[in-house]
């Protein structure tokens, strides 16, 4: 099991049912920092070989995703041996930096027999499963391809992609070698109204195809349309190194002791560029939703390496675009299929290797799924404590989810898995008896780390059904799709639509795949939404109304907001009403206010008395602030 530091509260009973609950733990690879703390202002950051310059009274674990774990020494318990803890946990720290990769765990489950547990999700790793859900998207021009059978196209591709019916697989391998580690087009989405959402490398221009292999390339990015349209995914996006930077700032401006001052904090936390980044996530989502349910045609997201922002922008276009990515099962399939299938190098990007290329781009892609979730509350079946579970995971080594950078790094690590682990704590529970089994597990099977009162706080009470209802199945829906003009081929940057002469590189003029974009010819940005554009072309493209389902959200201004929750739990003073999911929890808050108000009603003034308040009239925010001003309320962890 990989290794953590675990506190047991008093009164604390070990749950059996959730042998994972990192409710009290950390995992040592996400502690950022270490602190020792002695009243008011004694703090002395902890480093494998400092020396105590005092006895801490409590400890501050900073945890890299923005978690604070405030541990509390009782005054002559345990507080003598608190020497002992904190060196305990800085050498323990220090090691676990330096040992191997995790491997994730297996657990058992007694009395099962020898057969297997389903995944709760399907992982994408069998051609029946490409097989189901290509059926469930009723992709009928497409099939599933086992060219890469064997990783030998491209380990960081899965075993398993779609491809156009009417392409052999010989002609794809021939194709894919063309790409960029081997990633040529294949489909990521179709769309109900016949538009597929295509993703794919960069060319290696300098490759000399013969013939019939220009012509695969070109039926793979045609997908049987006559219209195509090229994104260059990387234009207007940050780049991964400043992705990276405005994650660090991010973090240092959230972290408690932050020396900006209030009346600056705004001013920084614009500064970071992280808002900003988000804003351009979400414009240029939408502009591509757009695209692919506008008109029939072909959409290929380009990017160089085909696993980040592809993985971003494909799966943020379905969510707006397809109802079905909004339910839970939903989302955790898409995340599955675009993120961990794909090969997205999250042991890289999270700083799991040490490498320079750390970027966080999946938790920039929850962040804007968590901007969708606040302005579209009734159109998703999933909750903001869904998407902190699974912003917290990444940082948690139990699974081979996020530990890997391939599909072919995790399956050879699960094959390598063939012992077992029983995870127990001695006094709390018993080792099972009878036969066990090995079980793999996925970041998916959430009852192993989760109680049943926190999985059903996953599911979000304002979700409303008919935003999508079961008759929404993917099916041919003409009446607002409208085909596009014959062999047109497009090219999509800053915000607009221009043509280009051909698909492949290496005919006599370059086209986007070929060259940078930054030689061809750039249209200035419009001041207008691409979906007055579409629908404002020549009238030969014909009327188009807005498709039921699609959703195009507001990111101008003050539209784009700080996900507090997440970014500001170490300042326990900010999350004041930002914890009750349930009416019960809402009427618990209530109540602490209203003890809050009782207290601060002696501190008023006698001029403040001569001046009678009506009892419902609604404080202003500067009068809240000075209620809970100092109001401190610290995650307080004592040891038995």
């Amino acid at each position: 099991m990989p290794p953590r530091v675990t506190f047991q509260p008093c009164g604390w009973q070990w749950n059996q049912d959730t042998p994972l609950n990192s409710e009290y733990d950390f995992a040592l690879v996400n502690i950022g920092r270490l602190e020792a703390v002695s009243g008011l202002s004694r703090v002395q950051l902890l480093r494998p070989g400092s020396l105590h310059k005092f006895i801490p009274e409590e400890i501050l674990i900073h945890g890299r995703d923005f978690r604070l774990l405030r541990v509390g020494f009782e005054a002559g318990g345990l507080e003598p041996q608190a020497f002992q803890v904190t060196m305990a946990i800085v050498q323990a720290r220090a090691q676990s930096n330096q040992a191997q990769q995790y491997s994730g765990i297996t657990l058992s489950k007694a009395g099962q027999g020898s057969g297997s547990r389903k995944p709760p999700i399907p992982l994408m790793e069998t051609a029946e499963d490409w097989e189901t859900e290509r059926k469930k998207q009723a992709a009928r021009g497409w099939r599933v391809s086992t060219v890469n059978e064997r990783f030998d196209v491209a380990t960081s591709l899965p075993r398993y992609f779609w491809v156009p019916n009417r392409i052999l697989d010989s002609e794809v391998r021939r194709a894919f070698g063309h790409f960029h580690q081997g990633r040529g087009p294949r489909l990521s989405w179709h769309h109900p109204g016949g538009s597929d959402l295509l993703r794919c490398g960069g060319f290696y221009t300098a490759s000399d195809p013969n013939k019939e292999d220009i012509r695969a390339v070109e039926l793979l990015l045609q997908a049987g349309h006559s219209d195509v349209v090229l994104v260059d995914t990387m234009d207007e996006l940050p780049s991964l190194a400043d992705v990276q930077l405005a994650h660090l700032r991010l973090r240092a401006l959230c972290l408690p002791d932050s020396s900006v001052a209030e009346d600056k904090w705004l001013s920084a936390l614009e500064g970071t560029r992280w808002l900003d980044y988000v804003r351009a996530c979400l414009r240029k989502a939408s502009d591509i939703s757009v695209l692919v349910t506008s008109r029939v045609r072909s959409v290929i997201l380009q990017e160089r390496g085909d696993r980040d922002l592809n993985g971003l922008l494909s799966s943020l276009v379905q969510l707006l675009s397809a109802p079905e990515a909004r339910t839970l099962f939903g989302f955790q399939s898409l995340v599955q299929r675009e993120w961990v299938a794909a090969g997205h190098p999250f042991l890289t990007r999270l700083g799991g290797t040490g490498a320079s290329e750390e970027a966080p781009v999946f938790l920039l892609f929850l962040d804007c799924v968590w901007q969708l979730l606040q302005q579209f509350p009734a159109d998703f079946e999933f909750s903001e404590f869904f998407l902190l579970a699974l912003h917290d995971s990444v940082r948690v080594p139990d699974t081979l989810t996020f530990l890997r950078n391939t599909p072919w790094e995790r399956g050879k690590q699960s094959g390598q898995l063939n012992s077992y682990t029983q995870v127990y704590t001695p006094g709390y529970s018993q080792p099972p008896a009878g036969n066990s089994f090995n079980l793999q597990l996925s970041v998916w099977d959430w009852d192993l780390r989760y109680s049943n009162a926190q999985i059903l706080q996953f599911q979000n009470p304002g979700y409303d059904p008919e935003h999508c209802p079961d008759s929404w199945l993917p099916r041919p829906q003409p009446s607002f799709m409208v085909p596009g003009p014959p062999s047109s081929v497009w090219l999509f940057s800053r915000g607009a639509l221009t043509p280009l002469n051909q698909l492949c590189p290496w005919r006599d003029s370059p086209s986007l795949l070929a060259v940078s974009s930054r030689w061809l010819p750039r249209p200035a940005i419009s001041s207008e939404s691409l979906a007055d554009q579409e629908w404002g072309l020549p009238s030969h493209w014909g009327a188009c109304p807005l498709p039921p389902g699609l959703l195009l959200p507001g990111y101008l201004g003050p539209q784009i907001r700080l996900w507090r929750r997440c970014y500001l739990r170490g300042r326990p003073e900010v999350q004041m009403g930002l914890s009750a999911p349930t009416i019960s929890g809402l009427q618990d808050e209530l109540s602490h206010l209203q003890e809050l108000l009782r207290k601060w009603t002696p501190r008023i003034s006698p001029e403040d008395h001569s001046k009678k308040r009506d009892p419902h009239t609604i404080l202003n925010p500067t009068e809240i602030a000075g209620i809970l001003k100092g109001q401190s309320h610290p995650f307080w962890i004592t040891r038995c």
